[in-house]
């Protein structure tokens, strides 16, 4: 069974530093669960809200939407089916979640109920 610590094994300092704000930051929504696959860590509601795998340097912060999301720091999109899109943001430093991303992963958690 995968853990949280091995994701971060063989990465920058700031990749947890980047984890470690999304994570209190989903907190302020509401309850969330921790839960760590084998390439990836979910953040759950009541289903997946958010997925995050870690990079060397970086992040990758997987949302659900409803819609799509026109924004340069979206660096892959997938459209689930007719009303869910994944989206792929990419951050490098706690910085990188801004009020905007913020605001996102606001409306992925808002999703998971």
């Amino acid at each position: 069974m995968p853990t949280i610590e091995q994701h971060f094994e063989r990465t920058d300092p700031t990749v947890r530093a980047v984890y470690d704000t999304i994570l209190k930051t989903a907190r302020q929504f509401g309850p969330v669960v921790e839960d760590p696959k084998k390439t990836s860590i979910h953040l759950n509601r009541r289903t997946a809200f958010a997925g995050i795998a870690t990079r060397k340097s970086a992040v990758i912060l997987t949302l659900k939407s409803s819609t799509d999301i026109d924004d340069k720091r979206i660096v892959k999109r997938q459209q689930a089916s007719a009303r869910r899109w994944y989206l792929d943001i990419r951050l490098e430093s706690p910085r990188d979640l801004n009020a905007t991303v913020t605001r996102w992963l606001e409306r992925s958690y808002a999703l998971a109920e």
